[in-house]
């Protein structure tokens, strides 16, 4: 779709070489003010971080659309938000539903070579997605090992050097995602091989203001901290192979988290803590070293219309974001004064639509499906801090207030984040801020108008509490007809006291540059009729190298020839009943096949 724009450039090796090299690190359920330099009220939690950011331009302002992961990302990478590009929970599209180019596709046809480790299904609409490299390691990904994150790096620029092409990697740090270091089941400490470089004490924690102060939650706060550490020790290993690769000046680095902490009112939610997002950026002759940018609010969903020129790649326009490249060149954009932000589904897909707008000094969030009753299961439900808290609560009413308004929400909040960054007074029903409350809606109605919202209606009947139940209820009969689909497909994937749909016959081992034969079985009930069955040769990192589509029905046995490469050490077969992974009926994954030299 997008070929016809880049196909001068796929021919110019000169344009190519003129070109950066684009670095992406991320940390994963990593608060802003976690580090140093945005604010950390804890000594000598970030430092590689803190060098990064002298050697860049620091936005302060800077906030990610979502509250969690797998659409976060994908707003970053589509430059679009999660009602626009389908992504709104943590279940991916198939290939064919993707019809707007993502970051990895338009690179790509710019002739850049692309690589990624961790979050790779989380990053992209649909899986498998064609990166050149998945930076994983064979045997066992051990992401949580800082070092390793230096040795990705590497790879990646190694093989980028190889193709004779710039680089463009997307490396996912895992920490401080759960579980935290040295974190163990229902709190308890457990050894962790990957010692971080500082290990933070309980009585070190700074604790934030929208978490109350106890034993059990500093612990669980000390863990995290310790794990943001060793996200920094990452972040050094990685900077440490750019260095060493010759490439630093010729690399433009874009530093961020997909979302904040995974403790009760950052992550999941739309609060100030849960979108604002440490984001440098460095443009080796463009930006300046140790800037800071106090004046602009930006957006993740501008990241990849920014990207696309800082590297000099044409846009393919249908973004919903704009790029702020001229802010990195030190021009002022008057027009960046707010953010909008959006929530849908949880990792479990339950539907908790959230809509917000912020500026520097408010915050209004809409939540539709707050009806007093109906509770809300959020990622950090789960945490030892919320189940302290919920134990405080018996006795403590102000923390017995903030449980419920965790676990049921209301319909409109607004707080003056300028004063009370933690969210903790709701100012919507104040008098004297009315004409602010009244503005804040507006702006979000308009955007909502401009971005085709499927929430706008219920949006503009937000006082009507009749209407807002009957939305949710059709959102919830939607969802359930989902999972009564899922639970269907589940049933043929795995029949009780019956046959598999599909069964792989698969040789012991194989030679390269000979064939080898799959002996596929098929067992479809005559209810299911002709399905295709899909067949996969993936090398031993689990790439595809060829994948062949066959029709089935009944009982019966195919065989289904592969070329095995001469440049493979080992290989692994996959089978899938269905069109994709996303409507697969059955998925199966051989374990992994020597390719033995004769």
């Amino acid at each position: 779709m997008f070929r016809a724009l880049f196909a001068l450039l796929a021919f110019c090796p000169v344009l190519f070489a003129a070109r950066p090299n684009l670095l992406i690190i991320t940390t994963d359920d990593m608060s802003c003010d976690s580090v140093g330099v945005y604010g950390c009220k804890m000594k000598d939690t970030t430092p590689h971080m803190d060098r990064l950011a002298a050697r860049s331009l620091r936005f302060n302002h800077a906030h990610v659309v979502v509250g969690n992961c797998m659409p976060s990302r994908n707003v970053m990478w589509s430059g679009k938000y999660p009602h626009n590009n389908h992504i709104e929970g943590f279940r991916a599209i198939s290939k064919a539903e993707k019809t707007y180019p993502v970051l990895g596709d338009i690179v790509k046809e710019a002739g850049y070579f692309t690589g990624i480790r961790h979050k790779v299904e989380h990053s992209t609409p649909y899986s498998p997605f064609p990166w050149d490299v998945d930076l994983r390691e064979e045997k066992r990904d051990d992401v949580k090992n800082a070092a390793s994150w230096g040795k990705a790096a590497t790879n990646g620029m190694q093989a980028a050097k190889q193709a004779g092409k710039p680089f463009c990697l997307l490396l996912n740090i895992a920490d401080p995602h759960k579980p935290f270091y040295a974190e163990g089941k229902k709190g308890k400490l457990v050894d962790d091989p990957n010692v971080p470089t500082r290990v933070f004490k309980p009585e070190e924690v700074v604790v934030p203001g929208f978490l109350p102060d106890d034993p059990v939650i500093r612990q669980e706060l000390a863990l995290y901290y310790s794990s943001v550490r060793r996200a920094d020790d990452a972040v050094g290993s990685i900077l440490e192979a750019l260095k060493a690769s010759g490439e630093e000046e010729n690399t433009v680095i874009v530093f961020l988290s997909d979302h904040g902490m995974p403790l009760p009112f950052a992550k999941t939610q739309l609060y100030h803590h849960s979108s604002r997002t440490p984001l440098m950026i460095r443009w080796p002759g463009v930006t300046k070293d140790g800037t800071v940018d106090e004046e602009h609010l930006i957006s993740t969903v501008d990241l990849l219309p920014t990207i696309l020129d800082m590297l000099g790649i044409a846009s393919p326009g249908g973004f919903d974001g704009q790029s702020f490249a001229g802010v990195l060149k030190g021009e002022k954009q008057p027009e960046r004064t707010m953010i909008f932000k959006e929530h849908n589904e949880n990792a479990g897909g339950q539907n908790t639509p959230m809509r917000a707008v912020q500026t520097k000094d408010w915050l209004y969030i809409f939540s539709p499906w707050s009806n007093g009753t109906r509770v809300m299961s959020g990622a950090t439900a789960g945490t030892e801090t919320c189940r302290q808290m919920r134990v405080l609560a018996k006795n403590n009413e102000q923390v017995a207030a903030r449980i419920d308004l965790f676990d049921h929400r209301v319909p409109a909040e607004a707080y003056e984040v300028r004063y009370d960054p933690d969210a903790l007074t709701n100012l919507i029903a104040k008098p004297e801020h009315a004409a602010q409350v009244t503005m804040l809606e507006k702006a979000l109605e308009d955007w909502m108008v401009r971005t085709k919202d499927p929430l706008l209606e219920v949006f503009r009947r937000r006082d009507d509490a009749a209407f807002r139940e009957a939305f949710m209820k059709s959102l919830e009969t939607k969802q359930m007809g989902r999972k009564e689909r899922q639970a269907a497909n589940n049933a043929l994937q795995k029949p009780k006291n019956a046959k598999a749909l599909i069964e792989l016959g698969i040789p012991k081992s194989v030679l390269p540059g000979q064939k080898a034969v799959v002996k596929l079985k098929h067992h479809f009930p005559a209810e299911l009729g002709e399905k295709p069955v899909q067949v996969t040769l993936k090398n031993g990192k689990g790439d595809r190298i060829k994948r062949i589509e066959l029709k089935a029905s009944g009982e019966g046995e195919q065989e289904v020839s592969f070329d095995i490469p001469a440049d493979v050490t080992s290989v692994s077969f996959a089978g899938l009943v269905g069109k994709s992974i996303n409507d697969a009926l059955q998925h199966l994954q051989s374990k992994v096949v020597p390719v033995k030299v004769p």
